[in-house]
């Protein structure tokens, strides 16, 4: 997480390492306070994370599941895939049809990888 000057939280990053991948992490979700975004603090929490848990497993992707149509976090990951001189591979994970509840969008697998030391 991120805090402000009075240490207040004002983003978080939340996932975990995939078990069945270990050298994987999955990123569940990015959350910055509104009054915060814009100034690369989602970067930044996402590059803390990759950072500690490369300290602690052999770290080589990331994951996450981005909605078509946000851009916001499809601009988030592309950047941090090219930070870290990686490509970013999309597949459909879920198609609308696959949620139970009803109609919903797709969820499609954004996996980011190899990752640089």
């Amino acid at each position: 997480g991120a805090g402000d000057e009075t240490g207040e939280p004002v983003g978080c990053v939340t996932g975990y390492v995939r078990s069945e991948r270990p050298d994987t992490r999955l990123v569940w979700q990015v959350a910055v306070d509104e009054a915060h975004r814009g100034c690369g603090l989602a970067g930044a929490l996402l590059d803390g994370l990759a950072a500690r848990v490369a300290r602690q497993h052999a770290l080589t992707a990331v994951e996450t599941t981005i909605t078509p149509g946000n851009t916001a976090s499809e601009r988030l990951f592309a950047a941090f895939a090219e930070r870290h001189g990686a490509t970013v591979e999309r597949t459909v994970l879920f198609e609308a049809g696959d949620f139970p509840d009803g109609p919903h969008e797709p969820e499609v697998l954004h996996r980011i990888g190899p990752l640089s030391p």
